[in-house]
């Protein structure tokens, strides 16, 4: 189950995706999550969805990969659902013990879950598809303009990134400790939610020592390679906007200036 959580890893390609500045593609990022608040009827989400699988089949990456990372989020997902369809109000269905499934809760529930699902695939396909060096060069150029006002852009913008790339790190290695612990008899998948979680529990401590190593093993390699942020700091590659990032950006404007758009178009 933590192997399928697959933000911050970064798949590898050479597709026109890829190259993209990016920039542009955490600006799209941005607009698309916009836009996905904006949508109030189902209609629009073909369009996100026509997009979601262009974008997928232009980077390459495999969908199965893509939807692995919605496996462990399916139970916020199946929660979100059962809220909205057991305590929206409206006209009556039928009725499950003391719970009451309306018409408007039943549309309510799926309308949500879409949502959910979209935000999750999309905003995943940032990582999947920009290298945390890049990642990291973008984050600091949008943040550019805050330093007049006294923002350290590239310490925020490497913390951000090394925070998002040690995602999976952690993950493999709570993954790692979890199999220890089973070998030695400890039992994580027996009773209920409660008991689940309390079983957790020691988990935490060797987890929190192996993330504040792998954090002085890092500054290390870093001071190693006389590694100094913040001004006069020189990249091997500089970021350049492309004709094709420009016009990408452009016809992605306008895409999404429909999808929010179709919020005040009657009878969409």
């Amino acid at each position: 189950m933590l192997r399928d959580i697959t933000i911050g890893q970064y798949f590898p390609g050479t597709t026109f995706i890829h190259r993209l500045d990016p920039r542009i593609k955490i600006l799209i990022s941005m607009m698309y999550i916009i836009s996905l608040f904006f949508i109030n009827s189902f209609y629009p989400y073909i369009f996100v969805l026509g997009f979601i699988l262009l974008t997928i089949i232009i980077s390459k990456v495999p969908i199965t990969f893509v939807l692995k990372g919605l496996k462990p989020l399916i139970f916020i997902i199946i929660i979100t659902f059962a809220i909205n369809i057991f305590l929206t109000k409206g006209e009556v269905l039928f009725m499950i013990g003391p719970l009451t499934v309306t018409k408007e809760g039943l549309k309510q529930a799926v309308f949500m879950a879409l949502r959910l699902i979209f935000l999750i695939v999309g905003t995943s396909l940032l990582t999947l598809t920009t290298s945390p060096i890049a990642l990291t060069d973008g984050i600091e150029k949008l943040l550019s303009p805050f330093k007049r006002i006294g923002l350290p852009a590239h310490e925020l913008a490497m913390m951000m990134t090394i925070a998002l790339r040690f995602i999976p790190t952690l993950l493999e290695e709570t993954d790692k400790i979890m199999k220890a612990q089973m070998a030695r008899g400890a039992d994580f998948e027996s009773g209920n939610i409660i008991r689940r979680a309390k079983s957790l529990v020691p988990l935490l401590v060797p987890l929190f020592i192996n993330a504040f190593r792998r954090a002085d093993e890092l500054a290390i390699a870093m001071e190693a390679r006389c590694y100094r942020g913040g001004e006069h700091r020189t990249r091997l590659n500089e970021l350049q906007l492309k004709r094709d990032d420009i016009g990408t950006f452009i016809a992605m404007i306008g895409f999404f200036g429909f999808i929010i758009a179709t919020r005040y178009i009657r009878g969409i």
